[in-house]
């Protein structure tokens, strides 16, 4: 399954599970709960940290940390187009 880490921008996700116990709690904390809606908002220059909107807020993680985040990738998709 797709990790959040995975997801390109503009992508919106549902929150599956977490494979990490103790980053979980901390997830949970902060609104990711399972079932869930994100959408992934925002990429750091190197690509580290991202940015995620989740619960009415943005929240922002290192992609260590989203990798312990499965998500279903939600199938209404539209990727945004960065013009340069």
């Amino acid at each position: 399954m797709p990790t959040l880490d995975t997801l390109k921008l503009g992508q919106s996700a549902t929150i599956q599970e977490f494979t990490d116990d103790f980053l979980s709690l901390k997830f949970i904390e902060m609104g990711c709960l399972p079932g869930e809606k994100i959408k992934l908002t925002n990429i750091a220059p190197f690509g580290d940290p991202i940015a995620i909107e989740v619960s009415g807020y943005l929240l922002s993680l290192r992609k260590q940390e989203a990798a312990t985040i499965v998500v279903k990738i939600n199938p209404e998709n539209t990727v945004e187009s960065c013009a340069v």
